[in-house]
């Protein structure tokens, strides 16, 4: 990936793994591959000139065989993207009705006589 790219971001992982994507969701070979005109791409302009320690991301490893080769891995990746999308209205509705039952619980009955 172009880590150059003001959209690149990368995590780092006590385990040493490194989670590297495009914050705009537009390279569908992340880790590996963004692609060639790719309408997203702006270059990093913040870190001009800094001096960069030890914490630089790792380089990218190697991609598997299968990346590239197969035109169905964006597919898959954009299905499963959309069935976790489809999931997230349902599922906040599921904890909106939890938080107002457990608000209903514990709301308070006013007393009938107000003065103590």
């Amino acid at each position: 990936m172009r880590q150059d790219c003001k959209h690149f971001q990368s995590r780092a992982y006590a385990s040493g793994d490194t989670m590297r994507k495009c914050a705009l969701d537009l390279a569908p070979e992340a880790p590996w591959h963004c692609p060639a005109d790719c309408t997203g791409y702006e270059p990093r302009r913040a870190d001009v000139n800094w001096r960069h320690g030890t914490l630089i991301t790792p380089s990218t490893p190697e991609p598997p065989s299968s990346v590239g080769e197969d035109p169905s891995i964006a597919a898959l990746l954009d299905s499963a993207e959309d069935i976790i999308n489809n999931a997230g209205p349902e599922i906040r509705e599921q904890v909106d009705i939890e938080r107002e039952r457990e608000q209903r619980r514990n709301r308070k009955r006013p007393r009938w006589w107000p003065f103590g």
